[in-house]
């Protein structure tokens, strides 16, 4: 194991995750993944050739195929459910090698109870979840805070909306996971906005003095005819990685017992390994552990001696109770005292959340960040696992930490987040950013801010340069969208307010200077290293044009989301219209993520998942602080 590690990083920091081998000089490697009992073809299942960083994902016949130099390779398959699958081969130029796995449920490790159940309904396209159901045990008590839908607002008395921006991608992977679970997701674990933003988009070239740009668009809301959709944009400037400032890494790893599980410490044992393979000579990595108690098991130490740190990866067990917030505390000290003027200085804590020992509640570990994020080290937080997952505590700790929050559900998400997306993940472009939207009441009635439920400010604190906000890293893009009700058009609430005695509903018009803007859109940001904001703005015409295959999906997304939320909002809009709104926009889905998402819709649909309570009293409500 720890062999393979090293092996893995000698081939990442030489050939990296995009080389390919020369088809005339190479083998083939190719077979099925199966499971041991049912001798069922298990889809979506990553196949990994530990020598060469390179990766297979089963199809939905359960098989996969890979070209590899000729030698002999190390296939190993690590699933949830399953645990890790190992076996050596040897591959001859021009010939195919056949190497199927047959998997053992492994059902002690992983604290569940496995049913092999056939849906009658189930659509065999999707990724194997119609065969496979998980009960998970009473003492499965994930946490998620409370979020109380967006509702429609009054021009009239509320013509400012603000909110700070936000990169997290957690949401969709987690509900990617409770969905191939064949289990609706809880309610409150369907972020929207995080779902639109895991998806990368095309917005063109960075231009101007500024580190990203601002892009917008108008369209007719699809599950509402009369209303707009305005889709507003922000793109970071891409950084190569080779270009990344140096790197002052602290891995803050929690080693408690909850993380003993294949879905928790094994996988992030190799999430980490892609990541040590990315690293140059400049780069440093320390890691930190907790579990009873905090320690430093590496001090800081070179990218060149990726030996080293991959060996201290791979000797990590998990026992034992959980100081988080020692373990927090002792990773900041190491980040500073190793801290790089001008460098990436990062925490990058993998957990499950689970925090037990110490400084344990959602407010105390928030003060202890807030606290600690003035020292200038940025923070990452993945998260791992399931059963006690607490997404709301992690995600607090990020928002509040200048940092990003990823949740891990596989080998191929650590690839996304800490090889593909690495210059977002790792560094910050601009810090404290946010957006305020300013509507005109000549043009509009009322509006909702679709997500971003946990990211909304007051207006004041556009300007107020104290108050926290987001963070863009290299090459992020951010989406938000605005369900906009145009003048005339009643505006569908719940309750309300009446009309106000000294500005009636039907003030008078704005100069005829602004008589064709709808909105007007400013955004705020800081320098990584800065104290003052700087302000971009620009007006949104009133004028609705042919949609980008883009804004087409991310419309497709909110409505996904919308529909695992029960919003009313979506009105009689269905999974079969979110199917089909998102096969118009595939565009050129190098990477399949918009066709997993709609395998993703379809098994909601197949497996008749909105008929169920998403609201399961099995996961906790945590209502915000």
């Amino acid at each position: 194991m720890g062999t393979a590690l090293i092996a893995l990083a000698a081939a990442l920091s030489t050939g990296g995750l995009a080389a390919s081998p020369v088809q005339d000089s190479t083998g083939t490697i190719a077979g099925t993944v199966t499971d041991s009992v049912s001798g069922r073809p298990l889809a979506g299942i990553a196949v990994h050739v530990v020598r060469s960083a390179l990766l297979a994902t089963t199809g939905a016949d359960g098989s996969y195929s890979l070209s590899v130099p000729p030698g002999v390779h190390t296939l190993r398959v690590l699933s949830v459910g399953y645990g890790v699958a190992e076996r050596e081969v040897t591959v001859v130029a021009g010939k195919t090698t056949v190497a199927d796995f047959a998997l053992v449920a492994s059902v002690s490790e992983m604290g569940v109870v496995m049913e092999a159940r056939i849906s009658p309904s189930a659509d065999a396209r999707f990724m194997g979840v119609s065969a496979l159901r998980m009960h998970r045990p009473p003492l499965d008590r994930e946490g998620y805070a409370h979020i109380a839908e967006n509702d429609f607002r009054l021009v009239a008395s509320s013509p400012l909306s603000t909110f700070s921006i936000d990169v997290d991608r957690a949401s969709y992977s987690n509900v990617r996971r409770f969905i191939e679970d064949g289990t609706r997701p809880p309610v409150d674990a369907v972020r929207i906005e995080e779902m639109i933003n895991y998806f990368p988009y095309e917005w063109g070239e960075v231009a101007g003095d500024h580190p990203f740009s601002v892009s917008t668009e108008v369209w007719d809301a699809p599950w509402t005819g009369d209303h707009r959709l305005v889709r507003i944009g922000l793109h970071a400037e891409e950084v190569d990685v080779t270009d990344l400032p140096p790197g002052n890494l602290v891995f803050l790893i929690d080693v408690s017992g909850s993380m003993n599980s294949p879905d928790k410490l094994p996988l992030l044992k190799n999430a980490f390994a892609l990541l040590v393979g990315q690293l140059r000579d400049e780069d440093r990595v320390a890691m930190v552990v907790y579990a009873g108690a905090a320690g430093l098991v590496l001090p800081s130490t070179p990218g060149s001696r990726s030996e080293r740190i991959l060996a201290a990866i791979e000797e990590l067990d998990a026992g034992g109770s959980t100081a988080g917030g020692e373990g927090l505390e002792l990773a900041y000290e190491t980040a500073r005292e190793n801290f790089v003027d001008g460098g990436n200085n990062r925490v990058i804590l993998a957990t499950d959340g689970d925090f037990n020992v110490g400084p344990s509640s959602d407010g105390e570990m928030v003060r202890l960040i807030e606290k600690e994020r003035e020292s200038g080290v940025f923070l990452t937080v993945l998260g791992f696992g399931t059963g006690n997952l607490q997404d709301s505590k992690m995600e607090q700790i990020a928002d509040h930490g200048n940092g990003n929050f990823h949740y891990i559900d596989g080998l191929l998400e650590a690839r996304k987040v800490l090889v593909e997306e690495m210059g977002g993940t790792l560094l910050t472009l601009a810090k404290d950013v946010k957006v305020q939207v300013e509507f005109n009441a000549a043009r509009v009635a009322g509006y909702r801010l679709i997500g971003y439920e946990n990211r909304l400010l007051a207006p004041e604190d556009f300007s107020d340069d104290t108050k926290d906000a987001g963070e863009l890293g290299a090459g992020h893009t951010v989406t938000a969208l605005y369900e906009v009700v145009p003048k005339g058009v009643p505006v569908p609430r719940e309750g309300g307010v009446d009309s106000l005695r000294y500005r009636p509903e039907d003030d008078s018009d704005p100069p005829s200077d602004f008589a064709d803007e709808m909105l007007y859109v400013k955004v705020r940001y800081k320098d990584p290293d800065g104290a003052t904001s700087k302000l971009l703005a620009q007006p949104v015409a009133d004028r609705v044009v042919a949609p980008s295959a883009d804004f087409r999906f991310a419309a497709a997304v909110a409505a996904f989301g919308m529909l695992l939320r029960d919003s009313r909002h979506a009105g009689d809009y269905a999974l079969d219209d979110v199917v089909s709104l998102a096969e118009g926009a595939l565009g050129s889905d190098t990477r399949g993520y918009r066709g997993e998402f709609i395998r993703l819709v379809e098994a909601v649909r197949d497996l008749k998942m909105l008929e169920t309570d998403g609201a399961d009293d099995r996961y906790e409500r945590t209502p915000r602080r």
